[in-house]
């Protein structure tokens, strides 16, 4: 999540646990972390740990104050040459010649604008240095070269990823004149990826030769081991220059065959917005899907603590490949059929596709990669495949006379309800948009996917009629329930064009009409209602309450929902429309929705319930910053006059501390916001001065997708596991019983 002053702030979700750590008010929460139910204090599971403060600066403006002034006259003459200074500035600031043009030389243009190549200077482009070293042994696994990689998070916030590969050339580059090391490291666009006759990988997620050389220029340190031809190459950087000259040293008799690389780092504390500090979980993910998109590959991850107690270690080896993935993917749901997949090489690309749909899932989870590389804005890959299953499931159906009627066509939407797939391929020259690589471009493998996954469904289901009726029949099902739907959704669709004359009863609108400049506070029941209501700023702050908890939407259909009249007043309220329409922010009422509920276990279940709906509804929400969690304070200290907010236990004792021992002072335990005055609620959580917002976004939709259907879906076994799995990092004394 990202905490918020009053638009963005740290703050890092979706607190895979029951409980929103308040103490954690100025973290950036992900997705991932649901699945870990930490206690609702834990801090170690976040990245960002910086805290906002608000204070108020009063300038005076008629009068100026001046102490030892030799004379006014004086004080004229230095008037006028500061004014004549200020004019001068301001010539030269308007002027714009060839002196103004500035040429970037070596690695600086990383360290000027590092969110050009590491997306932003937050947790994300912090873990994405990890990645960027990673996806390069990945590449040297890819090419048959090495077999297993270890990955190093150390007690420092540094990382260390070490490969049995090759090893990165060491001898002297032609063109440069330095190390071919030394040029991997501090120039830009230098690698052996670029395709062709002269590239060291006929497939490669790394493209622009800048991986490595951005993650130096970013480093405080680096550090650098080779191994190659018998000897044992070392280097050390800082801020992108090398600090050392390369050294080279004879291994032993025993070791003359170890090849490999191994780099560490320490980013730099300058460039990155928030504290560094990588999280486990993060990049566990990352080293997960890894490991089963490349099945001759053994990933360690291991993360080293002074703690004993805090160290971590994980090994990944997955030989099904993404048989397994789509396994784990559906670890929560009952599948209608056994997991099928299929590898197949056409014009130099490899296709690498698994699916399997299950009957007890309202969803779709469709994940991309190419090159190993997680292409989450989609791609050609994914298109390919959606019109391939689409067509053929259609083809099918009509073929074997279950879909009957002449005019029905199932869409996409109704051919992967329930479908968890996973497609990887391998392209020689992809083209990806951004040095992130978020999307594939290649024309040409829409066409290549498309055949493939026809060709091979076809044969299949020929072959498995009965595995064709359920997935037919689970489609037909999806289509009759989206019929059945359809005159709520069209009266959804009505009401919402009225607008405010259709606007929910107990909605307390603001009066603003700018989207962005209005804020909807999504309240727990009529009493919290009330006191938001008193307490708001109603130009800007919109208020809703809710009448207990809404439906849980992991399992039911799409009619049940629209027949929900809670769910109903949140679709009218914000404005969100019909589900499966193309998501336009425009048309939302309120750019930023706020949940804000009692911080005790029914608060926890309806933010869970809400965040739910809003994920399976409309995650584009999530993908435009628009959802964000409100943070009250648990403690009031009273002492005289003076009033103190303490949003955690922690907070509370370092408040104590300041007090003398004598000191009288009263504590009051906030349970619910119902108990606060209005303008207590205003000070602590509504005003945009002082408040504390996280801001919720998705990481890793694969792990989101299993967080939800782990916590809200019909299997109590499941949810049981996870729930004793987590029991011990829950602090007891925290919980609010």
């Amino acid at each position: 999540m990202t905490f918020i002053k009053p638009h963005r702030v740290p703050v890092r979700f979706i607190t895979t646990r029951f409980f929103i750590p308040y103490s954690l008010r100025s973290k950036t929460l992900s997705f991932h972390h649901f699945s870990s139910l930490s206690s609702p204090l834990s801090r170690s599971t976040l990245l960002s740990t910086t805290r906002a403060k608000f204070q108020l600066t009063r300038v005076i403006t008629n009068g100026i104050l001046l102490r030892n002034v030799v004379s006014p006259r004086s004080f004229m003459v230095s008037s006028s040459l500061a004014a004549a200074e200020a004019f001068q500035e301001e010539i030269s600031s308007k002027a714009y010649g060839s002196e103004q043009i500035q040429v970037l030389e070596g690695l600086d243009p990383v360290r000027k604008r590092p969110g050009m190549y590491i997306g932003s200077t937050g947790p994300r482009g912090l873990h994405h240095l990890v990645y960027e070293i990673l996806d390069n042994a990945i590449d040297e696994a890819q090419a048959g070269f090495a077999s297993k990689i270890d990955v190093v998070l150390l007690p420092d916030n540094s990382v260390s990823i070490t490969d049995n590969g090759r090893g990165i050339p060491t001898d002297m580059h032609p063109a440069t004149k330095k190390s071919s090391l030394e040029t991997v490291l501090t120039v830009l666009h230098a690698g052996g990826k670029f395709g062709g006759s002269s590239s060291g990988y006929s497939v490669s997620g790394g493209l622009h030769g800048v991986g490595l050389s951005v993650v130096n220029a970013l480093s405080e340190a680096l550090e650098i081991t080779v191994w190659r031809d018998g000897m044992e190459f070392q280097q050390k950087y800082s801020y992108g220059k090398p600090v050392t000259a390369l050294t080279s040293e004879v291994l032993p008799a025993e070791l003359t065959a170890r090849q490999g690389t191994l780099i560490r780092f320490w980013p730099d504390t300058e460039v990155f917005t928030t504290s560094i500090e990588f999280d486990y979980n993060t990049i566990e993910a990352r080293v997960r899907e890894l490991a089963f998109l490349n099945p001759k590959v053994t990933i360690t991850l291991r993360k080293e603590d002074v703690d004993p107690e805090k160290m971590q270690h994980k090994e990944y080896c997955f030989a099904g490949g993404l048989l397994e993935y789509v396994k784990w993917l559906n670890t929560n749901h009952t599948p209608l059929h056994e997991t099928v997949g299929f590898t197949k090489e056409v014009e130099g690309m490899t296709v690498d596709v698994a699916l399997q749909w299950c009957s007890d899932a309202y969803s779709d989870t469709v994940i991309g990669y190419a090159n190993s590389i997680k292409t989450v804005d989609g791609g050609t890959h994914i298109d390919g495949m959606k019109a391939s299953l689409t067509r053929t499931i259609n083809n099918l159906g009509k073929k074997s006379k279950m879909i009957k009627e002449k005019d029905i066509t199932l869409s996409g939407e109704h051919v992967r309800e329930g479908l968890a797939c996973v497609i990887s391929v391998k392209v020689p020259n992809p083209e990806f948009e951004g040095q992130t690589k978020t999307r594939l471009g290649n024309p040409e493998v829409r066409k290549v996917v498309d055949q493939a996954v026809q060709e091979y469904l076809t044969e299949y289901l020929e072959l498995h009629p009965d595995v064709l009726d359920l997935i037919l029949s689970k489609s037909l099902t999806a289509l009759k329930a989206a019929l059945a739907s359809k005159r709520a959704r069209e009266l959804v669709r009505q009401k919402s064009v009225l607008k405010s004359s259709s606007l929910p009863g107990k909605l307390a609108d603001c009066s603003a009409t700018d989207p962005a400049e209005c804020e909807i506070f999504i309240v727990e029941g009529d009493s919290a209602g009330g006191s938001a209501k008193q307490g708001r700023d109603r130009r800007f702050q919109a208020i809703l309450p809710l009448r207990g908890k809404i439906l849980n939407i992991e399992r039911r259909d799409e009619a049940a929902m629209y027949k929900n009249q809670e769910i109903q007043n949140l679709i009218l309220a914000l404005g969100l429309g019909v589900k499966g329409e193309e998501f336009k922010k425009e048309a939302l009422r309120y750019h930023k929705i706020i949940i804000m509920t009692d911080a005790d276990v029914d608060g926890a279940h309806i933010r869970t319930l809400l965040l739910t709906f809003f994920y399976r509804y409309q995650k584009a929400l999530f993908d435009e910053g628009c959802i964000y969690v409100g943070v009250p304070p648990l403690y009031k200290v009273e002492r005289g006059k003076q009033v103190h907010y303490c949003y955690d236990e922690a907070e509370l004792k370092n408040l104590q501390s300041t007090f003398p021992s004598n000191a009288s002072y009263n504590i009051q335990r906030f349970k619910g916001l119902g108990e606060m005055m209005p303008l207590q609620l205003w000070e602590t959580t509504m005003d945009p001065e002082r408040r504390m917002l996280k801001k919720l976004v998705v990481e890793d939709a694969a792990q989101a997708n299993m967080v939800f259907s782990s916590l809200m879906g019909a299997q109590v076994d499941v949810r049981k596991e996870l729930i004793t799995k987590s029991a011990s990092m829950i602090n007891l004394d925290q919980l609010d019983i």
